[in-house]
């Protein structure tokens, strides 16, 4: 993946994809980007689609639709483009459409932490894990955060996911969308996949003696049993009108969640919640398609709606004017939040509600992939401080991220912050501020002026955690949380320094002199 920052080319666009092979990519949007080069490519591979989803209609008291009625085939076309685009050969490469087959599946060998099988899917796995950590870590009597049954896991993944569609879905009369299969059509009536290897055999869960054969296992990857065409084919959507029934519904579906295509039917799911339409609406490039078609990855836009409930392509906060084209970014606090390795190297500039998000659990993107990085301490997640609010405020005039601003914008900040700005005491904090009358503002000196010796209230060293739900990124390719200790100072102090590592590379556009000190032989990964 490449960034391109704006004080380089300040262009509307705002597009770049990036992979390696059999990677996980990306694609996180910038202040100013490019395209990746997507070519035209034709619809023939629509043509003679069946209905992707057939609606419900007549409600029944629950809210819960019954009698069936096809969509219109339109509509079935304008969920395939939004979702997979328009891929050269006529039709979604079955490579990447078996690498996003797969389901909600919890490590046998860490209890909280879902498992990723192949690049692609974190787009929305590292999400949904950010959120079911929230609410484990946050929202659990017990203690022992590390440790669930399974009962506890399906209670725990069911409420997670009920979040993200809540926080997704645009009007509340309209109701929620679920998709699931339509009567008889699970994978789980039929037979497990051939293809699937003896170790992802080995990988899933110990079946119980209360589960019927077809659900003892999901499988990880079955899209030699149900190709592309015939999955559009087969599946329904429920809808329903309150938070308690979607809680319910969600709750009777976790078996479809758990199996071999949970994931999509996750997403299709959020997809109709939220509306197509809306969804277009929101992202910067309405022909961008959610998942890239040529390298399978997920785009920012996904992430940001599965974080954010808004399909925006962008990180910033607030919308920006870019050659007369207003670009939307995230407009409040997330629950959770998004840091990226691309910002490190100056590509792009992630906003303070993304950056400080109400819990102190982060998604991590790096070049290929996404991870989560989080910790219990909820003081890095505290109500802005006076100088936090400063710091924003000054940076949203310095949209270019140069560290100091024209000194004719330094009215409009003071005003902004509700400092004094008489015209008189403005001209006598910028000749203090600006000695030698270079025309700019320091934002360092300007932060020392007026919010000196503020104290963050962060402690010197709390415990951190790392996931990644790639088993060949984890040590012994057992997907665990990674443990240590993280230093963060008010400067850079050679004696504490660690390894120059990625993922401490990430979390210094947070916390610019933060150390990590790792309970592992080696730093996690987050690719």
């Amino acid at each position: 993946m490449s960034y391109l920052h704006s004080s380089l080319l300040p262009v509307p666009k705002l597009r770049r994809s990036w992979t390696t092979e059999g990677g996980c990519g990306q694609c996180h949007s910038v202040q100013a980007a490019l395209r990746s080069g997507l070519l035209p490519l034709g619809r023939d591979h629509i043509k003679n689609r069946k209905p992707l989803l057939s609606l419900h209609e007549g409600w029944t008291e629950e809210g819960v639709t019954k009698d069936l009625k096809p969509i219109m085939s339109e509509l079935n076309k304008e969920v395939v483009d939004l979702v997979w685009g328009k891929p050269s050969g006529g039709g979604v490469s079955t490579s990447i459409f078996r690498r996003w087959s797969q389901g909600f599946v919890f490590s046998e060998h860490e209890q909280t932490a879902l498992k990723q099988f192949e690049g692609g899917p974190c787009a929305v796995i590292a999400p949904v894990q950010a959120f079911l950590l929230k609410n484990v870590l946050f929202n659990r009597e017990s203690s022992t955060w590390r440790q669930m049954s399974e009962e506890e896991q399906k209670m725990a993944l069911c409420s997670t996911l009920t979040e993200i569609l809540e926080s997704a879905c645009a009007s509340p009369s309209t109701g929620f969308c679920l998709v699931t299969w339509a009567k008889g059509q699970s994978p789980h009536t039929g037979t497990v996949s051939k293809t699937q290897t003896q170790s992802q055999t080995q990988d899933m869960p110990k079946p119980e003696s209360s589960q019927s054969p077809q659900e003892q296992q999901p499988t990880a990857l079955a899209a030699e049993d149900l190709g592309f065409e015939q999955f559009q084919s087969v599946l329904h959507k429920r809808t329903v009108l309150s938070v308690s029934d979607l809680r319910e519904e969600v709750l009777s579906l976790y078996q479809s969640w758990r199996g071999c295509y949970g994931v999509l039917l996750f997403l299709y799911s959020v997809i109709l919640t939220k509306g197509i339409e809306n969804i277009r609406n929101e992202i910067q490039d309405p022909t961008e398609p959610l998942i890239d078609p040529i390298h399978g990855h997920g785009s920012q836009s996904l992430v940001n709606l599965l974080v954010t409930g808004h399909a925006v392509s962008n990180v910033w906060d607030g919308d920006r004017e870019c050659s007369g084209m207003k670009l939307h970014g995230i407009h409040k606090q997330a629950s959770v939040g998004f840091l990226t390795l691309m910002e490190s190297l100056r590509y792009c500039k992630v906003g303070t509600f993304l950056k400080s998000p109400k819990f102190p659990i982060w998604i991590l993107g790096s070049e290929t992939h996404l991870s989560v990085f989080f910790t219990k301490e909820m003081s890095l997640v505290g109500p802005e401080s006076p100088s936090e609010q400063a710091r924003r405020v000054f940076q949203s005039f310095d949209p270019e991220d140069n560290g100091f601003i024209p000194e004719s914008l330094l009215e409009d900040v003071m005003k902004a912050l509700d400092l004094v700005s008489e015209p008189e005491y403005v001209s006598l904090v910028k000749s203090k501020l600006d000695p030698e009358s270079l025309g700019i503002i320091l934002l360092g000196p300007f932060l020392l002026e007026f919010f000196p010796d503020q104290d963050s209230g962060i402690p010197d060293s709390f415990p951190v955690y790392h996931y990644n739900g790639l088993k060949q990124s984890n040590h012994k390719e057992r997907v665990e949380y990674v443990e240590g200790t993280a230093l963060v100072l008010g400067f850079e102090d050679p004696m504490v320094r660690t390894d120059d590592t990625p993922v401490k590379r990430c979390l210094q556009t947070k916390w610019p002199y933060i150390e990590l000190l790792w309970t592992t032989n080696r730093s996690p990964s987050v690719n």
